[in-house]
């Protein structure tokens, strides 16, 4: 009976042609496509540039396949959760959500750029 269990998911599993082993690989990806991003923002220091940072690092991880896409959600959820347990706005905080869900979703990160921003951003 176990087996024919254990062969019954695994038959389920290949059908769907999920690629679940390229899971873990992508998110990776996704969590450095989001560091990539922060340490960006952080070096351009540039006034009203955050929410583009924000939608760009989460479109680069999205585009990783869904473990980026993953990354990149636990990751924007927990930053914005600890800004808001220190004390951050809450209209910041959703207004970068709004950010994060536009880059996660596809959006172009332009849609946020700010005039002047140098270009290697």
């Amino acid at each position: 009976m176990k087996l024919l269990l254990a062969g019954l998911i695994l038959v389920l599993v290949v059908g769907t042609e999920a690629e679940w082993y390229n899971f873990p690989g992508e998110a990776v990806q996704g969590a450095k496509d989001m560091w990539t991003a922060y340490t960006d923002m952080r070096e351009a220091n540039f006034q009203n540039a955050d929410k583009y940072f924000h939608a760009r690092g989460n479109s680069d991880a999205a585009r990783r396949g869904p473990g980026g896409r993953w990354a990149s959600e636990v990751i924007s959820n927990t930053r914005e959760w600890v800004q808001e347990a220190m004390g951050h706005g809450h209209q910041d905080s959703l207004a970068d959500q709004e950010a994060n869900a536009w880059g996660r979703n596809g959006g172009d990160p332009n849609r946020y750029r700010p005039p002047l921003l140098p270009h290697q951003y």
